[in-house]
């Protein structure tokens, strides 16, 4: 009896659900396991759209004025008897019918009488959504198009909450700028200087190591008292981003210069320079995208510290000038102790400096961490 025996091994036929993942998709598949890093991400595309499209989100004219220094007005599902009622309403200050003993002054305090009921996507204050479609409604508010101010105000009766929405422009967009600059420069001249090295690198990490040297500080507030009073918004902004972006980018050198010296000898580099690839085809195209997993995990690591740094030079008074509004510009408000005690709402814009800095560190963190890997 004859076994009759394959000559032939079968071949397994390739699975159409079987692919390649791209880098991204790596990366994006561990960011995802990361529950600091996906919340990080949440708040940054969070807080952009807050920046973006805080016209629609402010409740409030952010330049109107009021009464100073009002404090939040909390929302409120009962009437004054008590009574669960929908929707929602907040109840204005006014003058009761009690008096002071000693002043014999009316006491303030909630008026019952007049409740401001609340509504989404109600009227308001005109705007132009995104600069360009003039648009009056809001996302919250209330229905009848009076003033509610649910942070309360300031000391020239401005509403606390839209002035954050509206000065979360100024402070990420100085962010954004000032780290764009620095990481455009930095890695440029860290990749340039680490790859050819030699003489060349040495000065260079010399003119690095002096703009390290500088101390930020009194250099900031001594630029600041050479411009004058009088200067236009912009050019006081601009000043700003400038200086700020000048003595940055060295950091960011020094750390691109040290991927780019292990890198420019890899054997792919080497293969490159043999068959007689320029240095630009080389830096750009060899080098660059290997040193972008660095730069992108420092760029998210950047940006709240550029936000702590307008904060804290806006509340040493060295910050965008008003009509302009950012979140330093708003601290200047908390300079003596008896308005922090009295008013301590005017410390609102701290609160989103906190969780600015928190979203892009979570998220740089958990960046970094789904990068390292690959």
């Amino acid at each position: 009896m004859t076994i009759d025996v394959p000559t032939t091994v079968p071949v397994a036929q390739p699975d159409e659900k079987q692919h390649h993942e791209s880098y991204s998709a790596l990366v994006w598949r561990r960011l995802k396991r990361s529950w600091t890093g996906m919340l990080g991400l949440f708040l940054v595309g969070l807080l952009i759209f807050m920046a973006v499209f805080a016209d629609f989100l402010a409740p409030v004219d952010p330049k109107a004025t009021g009464v100073a220094f009002a404090p939040p007005q909390a929302i409120s599902f009962h009437d004054k008897d008590g009574n669960f009622v929908f929707p929602p309403r907040t109840y204005p200050l006014g003058d009761t019918d009690e008096l002071d003993p000693i002043t014999f002054q009316p006491i303030v305090g909630l008026d019952y009488d007049n409740p401001q009921i609340l509504g989404f996507f109600v009227r308001g204050a005109p705007y132009k959504l995104l600069g360009l479609i003039p648009a009056e409604r809001h996302l919250f508010g209330t229905v009848d198009g009076s003033a509610v101010h649910f942070l309360g105000t300031d000391k020239f009766g401005r509403d606390v909450l839209s002035r954050i929405l509206y000065g979360s422009r100024i402070s990420l967009m100085i962010a954004l700028i000032v780290v764009s600059i620095v990481t455009v420069v930095g890695t440029t001249v860290g990749m340039v200087s680490g790859y050819f090295g030699g003489r060349f690198d040495a000065w260079v990490q010399r003119f690095v190591e002096l703009v390290l040297a500088f101390p930020q500080l009194p250099l900031y507030l001594a630029l600041a008292s050479l411009i004058p009073v009088t200067a236009p918004t912009n050019v006081f902004l601009a000043f700003v981003i400038i200086v700020m972006s000048a003595l940055g980018w060295a950091q960011m050198s020094r750390e691109v210069r040290g991927k780019t010296l292990a890198l420019a000898r890899i054997d792919y580099v080497r293969a490159a320079i043999a068959i007689g690839a320029t240095d630009r085809r080389i830096i750009f195209q060899h080098i660059f995208p290997n040193v972008m997993s660095h730069v992108i995990v420092a760029v998210t690591l950047a940006i709240p510290q550029v936000v702590l740094l307008e904060s804290f030079l806006g509340f040493l008074g060295f910050a965008v000038k008003p009509p302009l509004i950012s979140w330093g510009l708003m601290l200047q408000d908390t300079a003596t102790y008896s308005v922090i005690g009295s008013y301590p709402w005017i410390l609102s814009p701290v609160a989103f400096v906190l969780v600015t800095v928190f979203a892009f560190n979570a998220l740089g963190d958990g960046l970094r961490d789904a990068i390292d890997p690959y």
